[in-house]
């Protein structure tokens, strides 16, 4: 007679780490990045949260194995948060543009086919919106209430120039110099910050 079934939550099985990443994803693309936390994700894989934090350490680094993230997006925009805003436009283009001209560009071209063509581009949205500009959002309201907006349209600006010159590659733009893509857009990246806006 085989003796009594095990109940409670399922041991580091080879495969649990994919179901914990796959939970992940899931659960950042319907909730975002704030509401989703490291209890819900493993509930939803079916394992103890010390699993998910044995495997990925903290919910940011759950976040960034979820979406396959070749570098952490705060070591890049987090030294930005020194900079002055009204002196942020040209320096964050200049920032995107260093990082997507690096050997990076080869795995973040492959991480926008992924997106673009997977069924759901949420996680995108939120790495962008939750991580990448939610410093901007903060500092860049005002007048109180069009932070959001003016991130989202940073956010618009500089995913464009990423699609066109490194995916798309739209010529003259893919082989601009860097200091020429920071002279033409930095400028309007400055004005969605800084400048007049309409709510």
């Amino acid at each position: 007679m085989s003796g009594p079934r095990r109940s409670g939550r399922r041991p580091g099985e080879p495969d649990t780490k994919g179901q914990i990443l796959a939970s992940a994803r899931t659960l950042f693309a319907r909730d975002g990045l704030d509401r989703t936390s490291i209890r819900a994700v493993a509930a939803d894989a079916g394992v103890d949260p010390a699993l998910v934090h044995h495997y990925f350490g903290t919910k940011h680094k759950l976040f960034l194995a979820a979406i396959e993230l070749p570098i952490d997006p705060l070591d890049v925009v987090g030294p930005l948060r020194e900079v002055p805003l009204d002196e942020l436009g040209p320096i964050l283009v200049r920032t995107v543009v260093g990082v997507w001209d690096s050997e990076l560009q080869e795995s973040g071209i492959a991480l926008l086919r992924t997106v673009i063509s997977g069924p759901d581009p949420t996680l995108i949205r939120t790495m962008v919106l939750e991580v990448v500009l939610a410093d901007i959002t903060e500092r860049a309201d005002n007048p109180a209430g069009t932070g959001k907006l003016r991130a989202n349209l940073v956010g618009s600006a500089v995913l464009g120039m990423i699609m066109t010159r490194y995916l798309l590659r739209f010529e003259p733009l893919a082989s601009l110099p860097a200091d020429d893509v920071v002279a033409n857009l930095g400028p309007t990246i400055q004005r969605y910050l800084t400048g007049p806006i309409s709510p």
